[in-house]
């Protein structure tokens, strides 16, 4: 039962790391920008759920009306420095780690290098859980796992079934070729740009619900989501969703079995043996690069 409630546990956490990855995926993948500054949007999304919950006694989730459009902004304003400066793929990720940097120090600043969580009193989500049988299911992991289901969902309908999506298609495989049939790709690099920004602002406000805040902790997520992205294959949505699932299965399942403390080691030894069995990815299916 411990193996069963530790698979079904992590695949929902699963979910969290996939609702990182995907905007950090479809930027590479599409717009051939390795953007760091990605996890410094989902820090500034969680401390701003954060402080609109404590300050203003708001409910969390509704916090989003707010952090969702800030971050849509951002991610549109973020993509066009990058579109301004034309940066090469490896350029654009030093610059964006220094954007990173810059970010940490401007939350630090803010809200100070102190840990800081949401009270139970305005956040009722920390403390409730699902029960299934003997199963038992925190809200914020399912929460997590029906946001980033949903997300994936849209995007991978954007990009199969409308215009928007087939010309983003079309400049992740030869932007001059698109250009040249009349594809606008500052105008859509800017939209996908906002759009990466608002999942920043649900990944951040999710892991605030159960999670303490601290601005270092957006190192702590490099590892784990470059992880889900390289597995899910760059630019692949629902490739993403999936290694987010198995990432998260993975390391519930080894700290149930063995020991938390092994389960990094066993995580990423794994990704090593797959990395070298399938290089692009093993949920890679060629949908956009």
């Amino acid at each position: 039962m411990n193996v069963v409630q530790a698979t079904l546990s992590g695949a929902l956490i699963g979910g969290l790391y996939a609702l990182m990855a995907i905007g950090l995926s479809v930027t590479w993948g599409v717009l051939r920008v390795i953007n760091l500054a990605h996890f410094g949007l989902i820090l500034i999304g969680a401390y701003l759920t954060f402080q609109l919950t404590t300050s203003w006694g708001i409910d969390p989730l509704l916090t989003l009306v707010v952090t969702v459009p800030a971050m849509f902004v951002a991610g549109a304003v973020l993509q066009w420095v990058f579109d301004r400066l034309a940066l090469a793929e490896f350029n654009s990720l030093l610059v964006s780690f220094g954007l990173l940097i810059i970010t940490i120090q401007v939350a630090s600043n803010v809200w100070s290098a102190d840990f800081q969580r949401m009270d139970a009193a305005v956040n009722p989500y920390a403390t409730e859980s699902v029960s299934i049988g003997r199963l038992v299911f925190p809200v914020t992991t399912l929460l997590a796992f029906v946001l980033a289901g949903l997300v994936v969902l849209g995007a991978h309908l954007v990009l199969r079934r409308t215009f928007a999506g087939r010309a983003l298609r079309a400049i992740a495989q030869d932007r001059a070729v698109a250009g040249a049939f009349g594809v606008d790709h500052r105008k859509l690099s800017l939209l996908l740009g906002g759009a990466v920004g608002a999942t920043a602002a649900l990944a951040g406000a999710v892991f605030s619900l159960s999670n303490a805040l601290t601005p270092e902790t957006a190192y702590e997520w490099f590892g784990i989501v470059f992880a889900v992205v390289i597995l899910g294959g760059i630019g692949e949505v629902v490739g993403t969703f999936a290694a987010g699932v198995l990432v998260g299965v993975l390391s519930g399942v080894v700290s149930v079995v063995w020991s938390p403390a092994t389960a990094p080691f066993v995580l990423f030894s794994a990704i090593i043996l797959a990395l070298l069995l399938r290089p692009r990815g093993l949920f890679a299916m060629g949908a956009v690069r």
